[in-house]
């Protein structure tokens, strides 16, 4: 866990600037003019995420200081891995981007709430948790400030902004791999000791999370680009400020496990989900079409 905790949110940062290099304000007013896809998109993640995981708890039948640890990973905020994944396979990154900026700041109320609702649910001890500022803050500022000073570079020169596309793409997926490779790597023994019953049920947490964030906008006529975004933002958590919180607040390190295992899985699974939506019916110009 500490070559994840350590080395993604630099990663993260360095691919954050990449990713406002390819970005206006013109893209953020669009959102704010049309804020139809992001208020569809954070009801899936602060409404149905929390019901559809409390209903695969009980499903699994999972112990009452894993079952908080689930309830907790699925009222955290999406990560900011979920912009690279809408970068990657041609979603509205700037709606990505507004979404985890919000779902950053709602879920320092939200967190607790639905935290604190878990543990007095499945009663696994006498824990409570607090408004875990710092962290939301941390999250936020590896999202706005990389992609402000990209933003800022390509406002200055276009032209080296737009040359710095597919490298920038080229460089992304070379980043991603050692995430995953690192995650893997340093999360095994972990995974191998709890795969089939943390495995089972984040790996079904995870397809279901992805598939209602892309459905369910879809359904409701939003265009693909943004139905993409919705995806990765609602299937992607940030399972690192989980983990923190589990171990950090509550100090008790079996309830980040869920967190743990998910946070190797989403990767894969989520890579796995764009290729499959990409091929279905591919994408192209994101932020032309949406």
């Amino acid at each position: 866990m500490e070559f994840a905790a350590v080395a993604l949110p630099v990663a993260l940062g360095i691919i954050m600037f990449g990713l406002g290099l390819d970005l206006t304000p013109a893209d953020f007013a669009r959102v704010a003019k049309q804020p139809k896809a992001a208020a569809v998109a954070l009801a899936c993640q602060l409404l149905l995420l929390p019901a559809i995981c409390f209903a695969l708890v009980l499903l699994f039948r999972l112990p009452p200081i894993l079952a908080v640890g689930m309830m907790l990973l699925a009222a955290s905020p999406g990560g900011t891995t979920a912009n690279l994944y809408s970068h990657l396979f041609r979603g509205d990154v700037a709606l990505n981007i507004s979404l985890t900026a919000i779902n950053s700041v709602i879920a320092v109320v939200t967190l607790p709430i639905l935290t604190n609702l878990a543990i007095a649910y499945f009663q696994p001890g006498d824990l409570s948790v607090g408004l875990q500022f710092r962290k939301t803050l941390e999250v936020f500022l590896i999202v706005l400030v990389p992609v402000a000073l990209g933003m800022t570079v390509r406002r200055l020169s276009p032209g080296f902004a737009s040359a710095m596309d597919k490298p920038v793409r080229i460089a992304s997926v070379a980043i991603l791999v050692l995430v995953i490779a690192g995650s893997v790597a340093s999360s095994f023994d972990l995974l191998a000791a709890n795969f089939l019953l943390l495995g089972g049920i984040s790996t079904v947490f995870c397809v279901l999370s992805l598939t209602v964030g892309y459905v369910v906008p879809r359904l409701m006529k939003i265009e693909k680009p943004r139905a993409v975004a919705s995806a990765f933002e609602v299937g992607i958590h940030n399972a690192t400020l989980a983990i923190v919180i589990a171990q950090g607040v509550l100090n008790r390190p079996d309830m980040s496990l869920p967190a743990a295992v998910y946070g190797v899985l989403m990767f894969p699974i989520a890579a796995l989900f764009g290729l499959w939506v990409s091929r279905r019916d591919p994408v192209r110009g994101a932020k032309g079409s949406s």
